[in-house]
């Protein structure tokens, strides 16, 4: 089997969809790890996650900066920022604004504290495993939809009526009636609706990747100190 996923994170693990590409059938699954992804029996050979992959020592990742250029002013705030390496093994937020102020002179966000012990699974299992470093790449939905509609972002947040009707429709030519199916299992699942469409959004990217037709942002990636880019693909 040819398998490629999307992966976004949600309570308790990460929602992943998953494609055939040699028969177009998709799926999709909760995985309480990330090393799960690609410990499942359809041993997936591309995964589009988002989740921050590669972490300066100091100051913003140049990928960060250039995605927060394209989604403008208002989808910009959707990408919160990767944590500095220095602070990924603090667990206590009070004493990662601490280890971030000595650094840089300023603190942590909560939003990028909230999902740093998701970065950190992630670091962990690509510091451990350097196989898999080719087969995880960092996305972010945003992004997606934003080249799903011709690079213009998408304005409404994914959580009102109106935005989650934009994605949907931005994801329907290629996804048709998976969408509506997978929506419906979200109990089950455990996870939210807009984690489901964001997932999808992933692996809108992951099969570009496949095809040889993504983009990588910048063109020429830095990587950090333990050799993991520093990119967001679409």
């Amino acid at each position: 089997m040819n398998i490629i996923c999307g992966a976004d994170g949600c309570k308790g693990g990460w929602v992943v969809v998953s494609k055939d590409l040699d028969s177009d059938r998709v799926s999709w699954r909760f995985c309480r790890t990330a090393r799960q992804i690609v410990d499942d029996k359809l041993r997936p050979q591309l995964v589009a996650i988002d989740i921050p992959i590669g972490l300066t020592e100091i100051g913003p990742r140049h990928c960060d900066i250039e995605v927060r250029r394209i989604l403008g002013p208002v989808r910009g705030c959707s990408l919160f920022p990767a944590p500095i390496r220095p602070v990924l093994p603090v667990t206590d937020y009070k004493e990662a604004c601490q280890v971030w102020f000595g650094v840089e002179g300023k603190k942590m966000s909560k939003q990028s504290f909230a999902i740093m012990p998701k970065i950190k699974e992630v670091d962990d299992l690509l510091r451990q495993e350097p196989v898999l470093r080719e087969t995880f790449r960092e996305v972010h939905p945003e992004l997606c939809f934003c080249f799903m509609a011709g690079k213009q972002p998408v304005v409404s947040k994914k959580r009102e009526e109106e935005g989650a009707r934009i994605r949907y429709a931005l994801l329907e030519p290629a996804f048709g009636r998976c969408l509506p199916e997978a929506l419906a299992d979200c109990r089950t699942l455990g996870c939210a609706k807009d984690d489901i469409l964001d997932a999808f959004a992933a692996l809108w990217t992951a099969e570009r990747i496949a095809m040889g037709a993504a983009q990588t942002i910048p063109a020429t990636p830095a990587r950090d100190a333990m050799g993991l880019r520093m990119e967001m693909v679409v």
